[in-house]
């Protein structure tokens, strides 16, 4: 008990020094540069403390509980020797983790409102959110797409940067051809689906995997799927703007 109440200490600790760094900014521009004292003080200690608060509890369960999860999941799955269950769970854990990612709500929820606003789609409460739902849609199934992927890159030992090169030559290719009104959407849903949910739990499993697999090296081959995830959206938005127009 006094262990896990130590360790979560650190974690605050930690948190407050992270943040520090962004307080420092904000408050520097806010008295010294804009000379404007904080609106509310109350309030945004309060809320300060509170993103502390969640940054530290946040962390903290990604290493109590997502990232042996991940793990152990490929570990079980190589063990099980089964191809085509292990990419059923890849393509799942990346469909699902991206679907539920709060930024890429927010994204498209944003992108739906410009949209009917540029007369892109129609002007109405279906219209986007059916725009934001198939979008999150397009956005999760080429995550998943991606990791299933990057899972056989894996256990087949194909080198990552072919396919980093591969598909950013696809999205510059896909560029040309998409409508200009879903190009900065396309190239902003690639960060955003890379977040709070889907980061830890693909890290895991990509990790994990390369551990349990003969002659694969962790640092080599058991990263790289993020950057494949981020890249496989610009693609899928943009050909979905395409049939969308």
């Amino acid at each position: 008990m006094k262990s896990g109440a130590s360790e979560l200490a650190r974690s605050f600790l930690d948190s407050i020094r992270d943040l520090l760094p962004i307080l420092l900014v904000i408050a520097f521009f806010q008295l010294a540069v804009l000379r404007q004292p904080f609106p509310s003080h109350g309030e945004l200690l309060a809320g300060t403390l509170l993103v502390i608060l969640g940054l530290t509890l946040f962390v903290r369960g990604l290493e109590m509980g997502l990232f042996p999860i991940g793990e152990s999941m490929a570990h079980a799955f190589a063990r099980k020797g089964s191809l085509s269950w292990l990419l059923v769970f890849a393509f799942s854990l990346g469909f699902t983790t991206t679907i539920a990612e709060p930024a890429l709500i927010a994204v498209a929820k944003e992108a739906a409102l410009v949209a009917a606003t540029a007369n892109f789609i129609a002007d109405t409460k279906e219209a986007r959110l059916d725009y934001a739902l198939g979008l999150r849609y397009t956005v999760a199934f080429s995550v998943g797409l991606a990791i299933m992927i990057g899972v056989l890159r894996i256990i087949r030992g194909w080198p990552l940067h072919y396919l980093i090169i591969g598909g950013y030559l696809g999205v510059v290719t896909m560029t040309f051809f998409a409508p200009a009104e879903i190009i900065g959407v396309a190239y902003d849903s690639g960060g955003v689906t890379t977040s709070t949910i889907t980061v830890p739990l693909v890290t895991a499993l990509g990790v994990g995997l390369a551990n349990s697999i003969k002659g694969r090296n962790p640092m080599v081959d058991g990263f790289g799927l993020i950057a494949f995830a981020s890249l496989t959206p610009m693609i899928f938005v943009m050909a979905y703007g395409m049939l969308i127009k």
